[in-house]
């Protein structure tokens, strides 16, 4: 929940051709964007790293009895198409949380995401499996998805899903869903989904709508890419806050 004077980001529409086209960083001795959409593009390996989708989150509540509104699921989906069409990426790889549940695997979910497969019929995708996987279990063969435990090395990446330290690969990550807050003046306070990085690893906000955030603990070393509208921007190592539960 949110005190006084303080709101969420977490702005989901597609973002232009024309707007920013990203924060760029180099990580593992790579060139990467970190994109307002909440997803990580590696141009020169042409691959688009996204973690935590959580697709059917909204069914698996409703299933449990919550009034929760659907829609949330094609709402994802037409913002990865988005991004396709934007990056033109020649691999996806999912760092975890592909379907939130056992429960999300409905006729709706599963035949909107058939069609969205179609529709990329040509590009390789790859799912780190993550803990909801575990629960929800592999997306159906049909959609041509492979699935692979962590850690997936794929260039000078480890991908995975829960944050960690790897011997010989910088990991690329997701799980925790991070936010950061800013304050303002007064008791303004904004709280903001986030890119974090540190020394080995980097972990990406959830892409999914209906996820939420957890904010990160700020450290030594640590640094927060806020998300915001249709920017990503590095802030000063003083900007954020000791944690509190969100």
């Amino acid at each position: 929940m949110t005190g006084p004077g303080e709101s969420d980001i977490w702005d989901t529409r597609p973002v232009s051709s024309a707007a920013i086209a990203g924060c760029p960083v180099e990580w593992a001795g790579q060139s990467l964007l970190l994109l307002p959409d909440r997803a990580l593009w590696w141009p020169s390996g042409g691959v688009l790293f996204i973690a935590d989708l959580h697709l059917g989150k909204a069914a698996t509540y409703r299933a449990l009895g919550q009034p929760v509104p659907g829609g949330t699921t094609q709402e994802n989906l037409d913002r990865v198409d988005a991004l396709i069409a934007r990056m033109a990426p020649t691999q996806i790889v999912f760092l975890g949380d592909f379907l939130h549940a056992v429960q999300a695997r409905t006729p709706t979910v599963l035949a909107a995401l058939a069609a969205w497969r179609a529709r990329h019929a040509r590009l390789g995708m790859t799912l780190v499996r993550g803990n909801h996987d575990s629960r929800a279990g592999d997306p159906p063969p049909s959609l041509d998805i492979a699935v692979v435990d962590e850690p997936f090395l794929l260039g000078p990446f480890a991908c995975c899903h829960h944050p960690q330290t790897h011997p010989t690969h910088f990991v690329l990550a997701g799980h925790v869903h991070p936010a950061c807050r800013l304050h303002g003046p007064g008791r303004d306070r904004l709280r903001l989904p986030c890119f974090v990085h540190e020394a080995g690893q980097a972990i990406l906000p959830a892409f999914g709508e209906f996820t939420g955030g957890w904010q990160v603990t700020p450290a030594p070393g640590r640094r927060f890419y806020g998300v915001g509208g249709e920017s990503v921007w590095a802030l000063p190592p003083d900007s954020t806050p000791a944690q509190r539960r969100a």
